[in-house]
């Protein structure tokens, strides 16, 4: 949970480190002729009573009771996969509380990656080792080093989760860093781990994949530069539908290069994870506004391709929860479970006490929305 919260507190750095010299930013953001006009954002009262139920079942000792990251793709047969980051695994209290983690003397464990299988309207817990050893999908190779997932797609039949590593160099409660981004490759009637796991570019500081879109002959990578309370949007592509394709880069000058260097700031505003949907033939950008800090705000920009320039910057939704300890972040799209003319989005609750977590099962739970766009 530590690395939870660090991870957060970096996300809302009050103050911005020094942004290394790059190229410059591309063209600057213009969506007015793509512009869509939104809806009243309302609850997914689907997907809410499917993860209420799912996190307070205490029929199973594995069972999912909260976690964050809340990716998703479809997987052949049609079963719908939903990628999490750091997870509480275990059972809830009848006073609704959480047990302490195991390491504590609780019975409660915490991982930093797993995997929910939804079908037939329920869903299964899907985690690495044993059920009396729980591990990671994606294991750590050591203490100081861990995974936290990105999206997904599906190809040639198989899986790909990217994850981005992080390790631990002192002995500091800031003393980690943002270190690689990799693939992970899962067989689908198998994915308790993986067939295997393949470096993606790693070289100039960009996290990739915030988000994946798949538009006619490419899938775009979205990334992103963190820089604390200033954060950089940074776009990919791979032809085909494998990440493990020759990747090339959206410059400042609006070509593809195979050199991630050139690799320009496309605009800043957009959160760790977000994401781009296509809507007709609007592309619609969906994020928190990490323009603000600590921003309760959920907002949309548009676009007339898959690479921007994304403009006319749209609310879509405050999140009721944001005031106090609590927090929110990390806003996404899942197009491939929305409704035409609709996203669904998620975005994720935390707080910057721990002891929350415990006191209130509910708060470390992703909540759901439905938009539609005109």
């Amino acid at each position: 949970m530590k690395r939870l919260i660090l991870l957060v507190l970096t996300l809302v750095s009050l103050v911005a480190p020094p942004v290394p010299a790059q190229a410059a930013t591309a063209t600057p953001p213009t969506g007015a002729n793509c512009a869509l006009a939104p809806s009243a954002a309302t609850t997914n009262a689907r997907l809410t009573a499917l993860f209420t139920a799912q996190g307070n079942d205490n029929s199973r000792l594995d069972d999912w009771t909260g976690a964050d990251g809340t990716y998703s793709v479809r997987l052949p047969g049609g079963r719908e996969l939903w990628i999490f980051s750091d997870t509480f695994l275990g059972q809830v209290n009848p006073d609704g509380s959480r047990p302490p983690v195991v390491e504590e003397g609780g019975t409660t464990v915490f991982l930093n990656n797993t995997f929910a299988v939804e079908r037939d309207g329920r869903l299964r817990t899907i985690y690495g080792g044993t059920p009396d050893k729980p591990q990671a999908i994606m294991p750590p190779r050591d203490r100081n080093h861990w995974y936290w997932a990105g999206d997904a797609t599906v190809a040639g039949g198989l899986l790909e989760v990217t994850y981005q590593e992080y390790e631990r160099f002192g002995t500091g409660p800031w003393d980690w860093r943002w270190h690689r981004n990799v693939v992970a490759r899962f067989a689908p009637g198998r994915l308790d781990r993986p067939l295997s796991v393949h470096d993606l570019p790693s070289g100039h500081g960009v996290s990739w994949a915030s988000g994946i879109h798949r538009d006619r002959t490419h899938t775009y990578v979205y990334g992103v530069e963190d820089h604390g309370s200033v954060k950089y949007m940074h776009i990919a592509r791979v032809a085909g539908r494998s990440l493990l394709g020759t990747w090339e880069y959206l410059t400042a000058d609006g070509t593809w290069s195979p050199d991630e260097a050139r690799s320009a700031r496309v605009m800043n505003g957009v959160a760790n994870e977000y994401s781009v949907s296509r809507i007709g033939g609007s592309y619609v950008l969906v994020t928190h506004d990490t323009t603000e800090v600590l921003s309760a705000r959920i907002v949309a920009y548009f676009s007339c391709t898959p690479y921007g320039p994304f403009g006319n910057k749209t609310l879509l939704y405050t999140t009721p929860e944001t005031g106090g300890n609590i927090f929110t972040y990390n806003a996404h799209a899942h197009p491939e479970i929305s409704a035409p003319g609709t996203l669904t989005i998620s975005y994720n609750v935390n707080s910057f006490v721990n002891t929350d977590h415990y006191r209130d099962v509910t708060i470390y739970r992703p909540r759901f929305l439905d938009v539609s766009f005109g």
